[in-house]
C-alpha cells in the first residue's frame, strides 16, 4: 500500500503540487483569523521562490553542455511566432478601438503569446527526453526578445504609461536575467572547479524536479491569490480563462509541429508552451491592463497539468 502511494505521488507530482498550492491558500479565503498573516506569508514566499528556482536551474545547468548552446532553425521560427503574433494583435488594437471593454482580454492573449519560456522548462524537458541545451538557448533568446519588444509597444498600448523604453527595458531585464544567467554561469564555474561535488549533487535522482514541485506549489498559491483578489467582472475572468487555455493548447501544438521538422518536438513544444507565468503576472500589472495579469494564474494551471500528463506517459512507458 505504501509503495503504491509513493508511486502515485511520484507519477502525479506536478498535479499534486497544483492541488497543494490551491489548498494552501484556502485558509486565507475562508478563515478571517488568517487575513492578518497573509501579507507576511507572501513576503516569505517571494524570498524563498527565487532561491528554489536558482537552485533548480543550477542543478539542471550542471548537466548541460555549454558548447552545445547554439541557435537552430526552430529557434528562429518560434521567435517569429511569439513576436509576430504579439505585434500583430497590438497593431490590431490600435487600428480598432484601444478603449474597448475587451482590451484586458486581448492584453491577456498578447501576454500569453509573448511570455518567455518558464524557468522549469529545462527540468521538464530533461525528464521527457528532450534537448535541454536547445531549450536553454531558446530561453535566453526569448527573454532577450521580450526585454526589447515589450518596451517598444508599452507606450503605444498604454498612452498614460510613465515608463519610457529604457526604463521598461531595465525593469524587464532586472526581472528575468539574474535568475537565468547567474545559475548558468555558476554551473559552468562549479563544474570546472569542483567536478566531484557537482557529480554527487546531480546524481541525486529527480532532485531538480522535486525542488520544482515545491516551487510550483508556491507559484500556484501566488496565482490563486492573484485570481481571488482580482477586481475583474465574471465575464472578464471567464474570457481570460478561455484565452489562456486556447493560447496554451495552440503553443504546445505549434511548438511540437515545428519541432518535428527539425527532430526536436519535445524541446520545441516546451519552449513555446511552458511559460514563466510569474513574469506574465508581473508584466500584466506593470505594463498592461492589470486585469490581464490573471491570465498568468490560469496559464500556470493549464501548462502544469499538461506537463504532469506528459511525465505520467513517460513514466508509464518506462515502467
Amino acid at each position: 500500500m505504501g509503495r503504491k502511494i509513493l508511486l502515485f505521488m511520484r507519477t502525479w507530482m506536478l498535479a499534486i503540487s497544483i492541488v497543494c498550492g490551491i489548498l494552501l491558500y484556502l485558509p486565507f479565503i475562508f478563515l478571517a483569523s488568517t487575513a492578518e498573516y497573509e501579507e507576511g506569508v507572501f513576503k516569505v514566499i517571494k524570498m524563498v521562490q527565487p532561491v528554489l528556482i536558482f537552485t533548480m536551474l543550477f542543478i539542471t545547468f550542471c548537466k548541460t553542455s555549454i558548447r552545445r548552446l547554439h541557435v537552430q532553425k526552430w529557434h528562429v521560427l518560434l521567435l517569429a511566432i511569439q513576436v509576430g503574433l504579439f505585434a500583430s494583435i497590438a497593431m490590431l488594437i490600435l487600428l480598432l478601438n484601444p478603449h474597448s471593454h475587451w482590451v484586458p482580454v486581448i492584453h491577456a492573449a498578447m501576454l500569453c503569446l509573448i511570455c518567455p519560456t518558464g524557468t522549469a522548462a529545462a527540468v521538464v524537458t530533461g525528464k521527457l527526453g528532450g534537448d535541454v541545451e536547445g531549450l536553454t538557448t531558446y530561453t535566453i533568446l526569448i527573454n532577450a526578445a521580450c526585454a526589447i519588444i515589450i518596451p517598444i509597444f508599452v507606450p503605444l498600448l498604454s498612452p498614460h504609461a510613465t515608463l519610457g523604453f529604457w526604463a521598461s527595458l531595465s525593469l524587464i531585464s532586472a526581472k528575468v536575467f539574474p535568475l537565468l544567467v547567474c545559475p548558468l554561469l555558476g554551473a559552468v564555474l562549479m563544474v570546472r572547479c569542483f567536478p566531484r561535488t557537482i557529480h554527487r549533487i546531480v546524481s541525486i535522482k529527480d532532485l531538480a524536479l522535486k525542488i520544482w514541485a515545491v516551487s510550483l506549489a508556491l507559484a500556484i498559491m501566488v496565482s490563486t491569490q492573484s485570481i481571488c483578489h482580482s477586481p475583474a467582472p465574471l465575464w472578464v475572468m471567464a474570457s481570460v480563462l478561455l484565452v489562456s487555455l486556447l493560447s496554451c493548447v495552440f503553443q504546445f501544438w505549434a511548438g511540437r509541429r515545428i519541432g518535428r521538422a527539425y527532430h526536436a518536438p519535445i524541446s520545441s513544444a516546451q519552449s513555446l508552451g511552458q511559460k514563466n507565468t510569474v513574469f506574465l503576472i508581473w508584466c500584466g500589472y506593470t505594463f498592461f491592463d492589470p486585469l490581464s495579469s490573471i491570465a498568468g494564474g490560469f496559464y500556470s494551471i493549464w501548462h502544469n497539468l499538461w506537463n504532469s500528463y506528459q511525465l505520467r506517459k513517460v513514466q508509464k512507458a518506462g515502467a
